[in-house]
């Protein structure tokens, strides 16, 4: 395979395993077409054409040092200078693939977020409300993403001469999906919470991380508590959405929560409104959508090197 067929059988995945429906996101990318057209050709020149297609904005191909067949990749969920380096000792590298995003993924990380807003409103929360919250967070965190030294590890690849690329919510969708799949598919002995977080307990990703003591855990209510409507709100979407979504997730019916990782303040508005929270792991989650992805790509023959905590976990034949 080569990198620009990885990089779009992962958008591809990825769009699989949305939520939302395919031709939604059809229409989205068609809306964004739109306005690319009205822009000035001024302003087409720093508009990333790439998004025309792809609508995931933290999943990019961030450097191509030389086009050719990739049969070795190394992959972590963080990949920094010493992830470069790392690969530079191990040798025979075709491909650095980097989970959380950079470079220009990085900086518009909060493009994807409207994606949390589609997923509320699936479970419930009015999307005037959902979009009227998330606007604020959305603002946030672009704030937050621009002082960031975003090129810092591209340019170690550059120099090195390494191929890089991010496939960020592209394997987050894989993993918020795989998980909704067996919330449903257990939903009736799905009581407590004790009951799900034994479910979750089954999936190996979460069994490993069990043995380093990052496994599933309860951050608010108890394992006694009623799941009630189990809503796998914060699993994708870039990254945490906002506090004050949390009253409004108790009036749609949403009693359980499934997440990656939460904040202290999201923990007690969570709290406030009675809502249980489960965090499943962040290490372990982002390695069970990228395993689901890596699956893909060792079934084209191509050899995977996991590093910066991952966790590979094959499920090929099984």
């Amino acid at each position: 395979m080569t990198i620009q067929e990885i990089y779009n059988l992962a958008i591809n995945k990825g769009i699989e395993a949305d939520f939302r429906e395919k031709e939604f996101i059809e229409k989205l990318l068609q809306r964004r077409r739109k306005k690319y057209e009205k822009l000035s050709e001024k302003e087409k020149q720093f508009f990333d054409k790439e998004t025309l297609k792809n609508p995931y904005s933290d999943s990019q191909i961030l450097h191509i040092a030389q086009d050719k067949e990739i049969k070795r990749v190394l992959i972590g969920i963080d990949i920094e200078p010493a992830e470069i380096l790392l690969a530079k000792e191990l040798g025979n590298i075709d491909l650095i693939i980097s989970h959380h995003p950079l470079g220009k993924a990085l900086a518009n990380l909060h493009d994807v977020m409207d994606l949390q807003c589609d997923i509320l409103n699936m479970y419930g929360v009015p999307i005037n409300i959902a979009e009227g919250l998330m606007k604020e967070k959305i603002s946030e965190v672009a704030r937050g993403v621009n002082k960031l030294n975003h090129q810092r590890t591209i340019d170690t690849a550059k120099l090195l001469g390494f191929n890089l690329i991010c496939l960020h919510t592209t394997c987050d969708n894989l993993a918020a999906k795989f998980l909704k799949d067996k919330v449903e598919e257990k939903k009736h002995d799905l009581v407590r919470i004790e009951d799900l977080i034994e479910l979750l307990k089954t999936i190996p990703e979460y069994k490993q991380a069990m043995r380093i003591g990052a496994g599933p855990k309860i951050f608010a209510g108890n394992k006694e508590n009623r799941c009630g409507k189990i809503a796998l709100t914060e699993i994708t979407g870039g990254t945490e959405g906002s506090s004050k979504l949390y009253e409004k997730m108790a009036i749609a019916g949403i009693g359980t929560i499934v997440g990656m990782h939460i904040s202290e303040e999201h923990k007690k508005e969570a709290e406030s409104s009675n809502i249980n929270v489960v965090i499943a792991g962040h290490m372990s989650s982002d390695s069970l959508g990228i395993n689901l992805f890596l699956d893909e790509l060792e079934l084209k023959g191509i050899e995977i090197i996991s590093c910066s905590g991952l966790t590979r976990i094959s499920r090929i034949n099984k």
